[in-house]
């Protein structure tokens, strides 16, 4: 694993003694710095769990077409539901993907700020009532595992491990259960395109053995192939502000495979309460010293309020929806 081109953290090295657990912190504080992504091991998640999810995901792809447009997001103001081919935008460029977006299951609230638009229920396959279980158990685990990373990071990062848990309230969650299916044209093509998420913490399950993503490292992109056993992590632009630019998100992106091939991927986002904001982490003078400030990109502020970062990112990349159920939101942006 020499040529990997991102480290490599073990998880459990939190339970083998504070030494180790003083490493494994130091590690993932450097990476997060240094590039914004690592693989991570040692998770506790069962091989038996992820082939479940996995199957689920195939099984929902194979749906007829019918199934699966009966719960199409553009029935749904929260952004929840399947989205078909080409239904997602990246930089205002069509991504060559299908997939269903699941988040916390919630009633809609129709009051307060704009981000509250994205609270609301699930869309689910009538025809695949198995779906719903196998995504409560993932996300309870994978929620487990965020949390436990959150801990780590808080420590490293000269806070109380309890900072993230008191400044998260009850989380916001997104599953994204994505299909990549393979294109025939002769050169590279966007699965999704160059992108940083919106939020706090990405864990990516990869289906084994399938490449694609690409991490933007010192302005080139480099392959990030799966690792047997492993999750890939990063950070997003709230984490970003959070450090003061200590710890950077990272450009990342997919590149859709060959025909006939096809790529399973299922990313869980962990993140704040869409009403709160994350404050600035007073880091140790030596991690200060190298904090770079938080990236300016003006077709891409920043905001310190997770709902407004969420919107913003919800708004952009499914266009049809927003057009739809928010045509006010639109216009004042536009």
């Amino acid at each position: 694993m020499a040529d990997l081109s991102l480290p490599i953290l073990d998880l459990s090295q939190l339970d083998a003694g504070e030494e180790a657990a003083a490493r494994f912190r130091d590690e993932l504080r450097a990476a997060t710095h240094d590039v914004g992504f690592f693989y991570l091991t040692g998770t506790g998640v069962s091989p038996e769990l992820e082939a479940r999810l996995h199957r689920a995901a195939r099984d929902f792809f194979a749906l007829p077409e019918a199934d699966k447009l009966a719960i199409e997001n553009v029935n749904s103001p929260h952004f929840r539901g399947y989205t078909r081919i080409g239904g997602e935008r990246t930089q205002g460029q069509v991504d060559w993907r299908e997939q269903i977006d699941i988040g916390p299951e919630r009633e809609a609230v129709d009051h307060g700020p704009a981000f509250n638009r994205l609270i609301g229920p699930n869309l689910w396959p009538a025809a695949q009532p198995e779906l719903r279980d196998v995504v409560a158990e993932w996300h309870e685990t994978l929620s487990g595992v965020a949390r436990r990373l959150l801990r780590a990071w808080a420590q490293t990062l000269g806070a109380e491990e309890t900072y993230f848990d008191e400044h998260f309230g009850e989380p916001s969650t997104l599953i994204k259960i994505v299909r990549y299916p393979g294109t025939h044209e002769p050169e590279p093509q966007q699965g999704v395109g160059a992108h940083k998420d919106s939020g706090v913490l990405t864990l990516l399950w990869v289906e084994p053995g399938k490449g694609g993503l690409q991490v933007e490292r010192d302005g080139a992109w480099v392959d990030a192939p799966p690792v047997p056993g492993a999750f890939v992590v990063n950070i997003g632009e709230l984490f970003e502000y959070a450090t003061g630019g200590y710890l950077k998100a990272t450009n990342h992106r997919v590149v859709s495979p060959k025909a006939p091939d096809e790529r399973i991927s299922i990313p869980f986002f962990f993140n704040p309460a869409l009403d709160k904001r994350l404050p600035l982490i007073e880091l140790p003078p030596e991690l200060a010293a190298a904090a770079t400030g938080v990236t300016k990109d003006p077709a891409n502020p920043i905001h310190a309020l997770y709902g407004e970062n969420a919107l913003k990112s919800r708004l952009r990349a499914h266009p049809d929806v927003a057009a739809i159920h928010h045509a006010d939101l639109v216009t004042a942006t536009a």
